[in-house]
């Protein structure tokens, strides 16, 4: 015992001093629209929501530590491990962290307030991740919150409170679910070593062992979509290397040969249930990833197709004690610049072990919604202006093209400007250009450098402010 606990507190300690992950998903190179009404109708009503929460919640939430990738035997910067402890051994220690995995504070309507007040419309959440630790009760599986040292609560079913709470707040429910299962047995095989976060077997030559992980995770997909735990808006799947063979994702670099999971069969299933749903099989281009999530960044230009990048508030997804998160200016400027690209924020929170969120998530959550309150106007329901950006000033308009709305942001900590200047996307001569944060017309005029408007009063501004959205 004493020698597991010094494993999982020094790998806690390694993980927390890391930093940012340097490794990252990028979009996938091809987009195919769909081609469904209702998908479709889905699909636009998506792109109106503008900002969304991805929770990450786990054993690794228990042990303060990067979300699954500990178990993977594979050497990065960002899945450190004891190199005292053999791997065998942590990954046993890890299992049983469902033991003492017991959430008592477990609030998810709470977390849908914090997120409701920061400006959110929808929310993705991990019912399982690479480790395979299912967040809801499946029948498919003992390795659940359900059946561990959470069993004996009402709430046990955890995948169902927290979509329950955040259906009541009005979002969009996004249920996360990984394609691979590092505990199933059909995919890690224990006959074999587990050398990367592939299957570890030749699928060729056991077809009834992958057979039945495929039938293992069209019924764990089908128990989430049949009804019982209410509408689901989207089904995001991660794990990009699991997919038919045809081009290895970025996002597996040891991505290996066919790992062909009837993504036809699923989806067929999923639309059956949930009409409508949207499908994202994150890096696998085609029908079935009706959006694309680049991760950690944004892309250099506006991509074509509807995307969303998905980044974390700190710099794990899930929950580290000594986390660093980004301020919330950080994330309205995100926020500006992915909106006038055309695509939304997914942004990362990790719950404590407790079952609470951080105060300083909460903090900086409702920070940020204050600034939306006042310039959301900017942000949702709008679409890409044809000029979408001029320097640090970021355009986009609304859906009939009537309104175009200018984001200037300037650098975090700086007092604001007495103007902003842009160039492009002039008003029409004589025309008014309206601050949100203050709802009154400010001054504008047109100059060599192209249209300069003068800010409000620093009197008028909230302290600190570093971004102000103007309507025109």
């Amino acid at each position: 015992m004493a020698n597991k606990l010094y494993c999982l507190l020094f790998f806690s300690l390694i993980s927390s001093s890391l930093g940012a992950q340097t490794f990252a998903h990028e979009r996938s190179s091809e987009y195919v629209p769909p081609k469904e009404p209702e998908v479709i109708r889905q699909l636009d009503r998506w792109q109106d929501l503008k900002f969304g929460m991805l929770i990450h919640w786990g054993l690794y939430s228990r042990l303060g530590i990067v979300e699954s990738w500990s178990i993977c035997s594979e050497e990065e910067e960002w899945i450190p491990r004891d190199s005292a402890a053999s791997y065998d051994a942590y990954k046993r220690s890890y299992w049983a962290t469902i033991d003492s995995f017991k959430p008592d504070k477990f609030d998810p309507a709470a977390w849908a307030t914090a997120g409701r007040q920061a400006g959110m419309g929808y929310v993705v959440f991990t019912t399982k991740h690479h480790d395979g630790f299912n967040m809801f009760d499946t029948k498919q599986s003992d390795f659940s919150i359900a059946k561990g040292a959470f069993r004996d609560d009402p709430r046990r079913n955890v995948a169902k409170e927290v979509f329950a709470a955040f259906r009541q707040e009005s979002y969009m429910v996004g249920a996360y679910f990984s394609k691979p299962d590092w505990h199933s047995q059909y995919y890690w095989w224990d006959r074999y070593a587990t050398p990367n976060r592939n299957n570890n077997y030749s699928i060729d030559k056991n077809p009834w062992r992958w057979n039945k992980f495929k039938e293992f995770t069209y019924s764990q997909i089908e128990e989430l979509l049949n009804g019982d735990y209410g509408a689901i808006d989207i089904l995001w799947l991660d794990g990009g290397w699991v997919r038919p063979a045809g081009g290895a994702a970025r996002a597996g670099r040891a991505y290996k040969g066919s790992q062909d999971i009837d993504m036809p069969r699923i989806a067929a299933m999923a639309r059956r249930y949930q009409p409508g749903i949207l499908m994202v099989d994150r890096t696998v281009p085609g029908e079935f990833e009706n959006y694309q999530t680049p991760e950690r960044g944004i892309p250099d230009s506006r991509p074509d197709a509807p995307w969303e990048s998905c980044i974390p508030l700190g710099n794990d997804w899930g929950y580290v004690p000594t986390d660093v998160y980004k301020t919330p200016t950080k994330v309205i400027h995100t926020l500006a610049e992915i909106t006038a690209k055309g695509g939304n924020l997914l942004l990362g929170i990790g719950p404590k072990p407790d079952g609470t969120l951080p105060g300083e998530v909460v903090a900086r959550l409702r920070q940020v919604g204050a600034w939306l309150q006042k310039n959301g106007k900017a942000i949702f329901n709008t679409r890409p202006a044809p000029i979408y950006h001029s320097g640090d000033t970021w355009f986009t308009q609304s859906k009939d093209g009537k309104k175009t709305y200018a984001i200037a942001c300037w650098e975090e900590g700086q007092p604001a400007p007495r103007s902003v200047t842009w160039q492009g996307n002039e008003p029409a001569p004589g025309g008014k250009i309206v601050c949100l944060q203050t709802g009154k017309p400010a001054a504008w005029k047109k100059t060599g450098g192209g249209v300069e408007v003068t800010l409000p009063s620093p009197k008028d501004l909230p302290v600190g402010v570093a971004a102000l959205a103007f309507e025109f």
